[in-house]
């Protein structure tokens, strides 16, 4: 599987994991909804300023994003390795805005409590059919 269709599949998933590293060393997974935004090798995500993910993050930029889909017969799986910044900057947050946000950040795209996650992709693991294939991005 090339970078391209890695790409092309992630973007057809509508949850994502997203892994940390806790103050004691240890990994902490979370389900996200699907990426705002695929650019390359960056993918985007919301969240609120407010979560553990936020610290752990800052203190350890090191994460992991995983995707996949579970079909009747092929399993397909992507891990993706990279690291993680916080982006709380207005034109980073107005990028991956959506309406129906409101619901969550009653202040708006300016709420101090909606935040954008970028992370950045160095290499991935994908799985499908008893095979992985490693790439760098």
């Amino acid at each position: 599987m090339t970078k391209e269709e890695i790409i092309k599949f992630i973007s057809k998933q509508k949850t994502s994991f997203i892994s940390s590293v806790d103050e004691n060393g240890f990994p902490v997974t979370r389900a996200m909804l699907a990426p705002r935004k695929i650019d390359g090798n960056e993918i985007y995500f919301s969240t609120n300023t407010s979560s553990k993910k936020i610290k752990q993050y800052k203190d350890n930029p090191k994460a992991c994003v995983y995707f996949y889909k579970r079909g009747k017969i092929k399993y397909q799986g992507v891990t993706i390795k990279g690291t993680m910044q916080i982006c709380t900057d207005q034109p980073t947050k107005e990028m991956i805005w959506r309406f129906g946000d409101r619901i969550f950040y009653k202040k708006g795209v300016t709420d101090p409590d909606y935040c954008v996650l970028k992370f950045t992709c160095k290499s991935a693991e994908y799985y499908c059919d008893f095979k992985t294939q490693n790439l760098e991005f």
